[in-house]
């Protein structure tokens, strides 16, 4: 039997996890004194309100290796391996935390760890794609390759509504926060294949930021047959209407929604939209 394990960062929905067998491990964040468990015992809304509220930015910090070896144990059985997807080893200790735990437990348990090199749905349809195909019955090997394919094969942009959470989580310097703000400079933004937060373009204005995302997919995917996942940060509606525009003019063969969950949305704040997309 194989066992599929992400982490929160992965934003995958409930339904998902259920529907697949994953197993998520919770990322943490931490306002102050207080600290919460991503998914467990802070949800996307909560979060975000208390994120406009709070006078100082939260933190977030990866689970340890204790946290991974105590799931690794409980999920682990005679014959079972595990596969363990990640957010990207470029962005989070998560990895290497997993990366700790594996060889604490060498002896007891058959676990593969994988960085993803990517995050948000760009992580969850990596362990979607694995537990698909682990109930299809694939091997590790099988496993492993058809998810390095999708990685290759996928693309990712994101806008943000704001820059302030980009310049106080240090992604930019104040004079550009403040320059691209006055000008309603909308940076797009990608995961590239490294795993690494990159600049693609920037324009004025959200409505054209949303339009160069999509003509971006169409000079990635052109007629190819794509699934779409449509990400967001407190911005239902403006993702239901990207979804609309972008299957308009690409071959979308189905889409799908998500949240951005908390330890994602510490650093791109509310109001965000992504696009996920990979070739059926």
């Amino acid at each position: 039997m194989i066992r599929i394990v992400t982490d929160s960062t992965s934003d995958i929905t409930k339904k998902e996890q259920e529907t697949y067998g994953v197993e998520v491990i919770p990322l943490k964040v931490h306002f102050g004194n207080e600290t919460y468990y991503d998914g467990v015992d802070i949800h996307p809304s909560d979060f975000y309100t208390k994120l406009e509220q709070s006078p100082e930015l939260p933190t977030t910090s990866q689970p340890s290796p204790v946290d991974f070896m105590e799931l690794y144990k409980k999920i682990n059985a005679p014959g079972t391996e595990i596969i363990s997807i990640h957010l990207s080893a470029a962005l989070s200790g998560t990895y290497q935390s997993a990366m700790l735990a594996k060889s604490l437990l060498e002896e007891e348990a058959a676990i593969h760890i994988v960085d993803s090199r990517s995050a948000s749905y760009g992580l969850g349809m990596l362990a979607v794609v694995a537990a698909k195909e682990a109930q299809a019955g694939k091997s590790v090997e099988e496993i492993i390759a058809k998810i390095e394919s999708v990685h290759e094969s996928s693309q990712i942009y994101f806008i943000v509504d704001t820059l302030q959470y980009l310049y106080k989580g240090g992604r930019i310097g104040k004079a550009s926060a403040l320059f691209g703000s006055l000008l309603g400079i909308k940076p797009i933004l990608t995961i590239d294949k490294s795993g690494e937060v990159a600049p693609v373009d920037k324009v004025r204005g959200h409505k054209k930021a949303v339009n160069r995302m999509i003509e971006l997919l169409q000079q990635d995917f052109g007629s190819q047959e794509i699934h779409l996942v449509v990400a967001h940060s407190e911005a239902q509606e403006s993702a239901e209407e990207l979804q609309r525009m972008v299957s308009e003019v690409l071959n979308v063969s189905s889409h799908s929604f998500t949240e951005l969950g908390p330890v994602i949305g510490v650093h791109t704040g509310p109001g965000t939209l992504a696009v996920f997309a990979f070739p059926v």
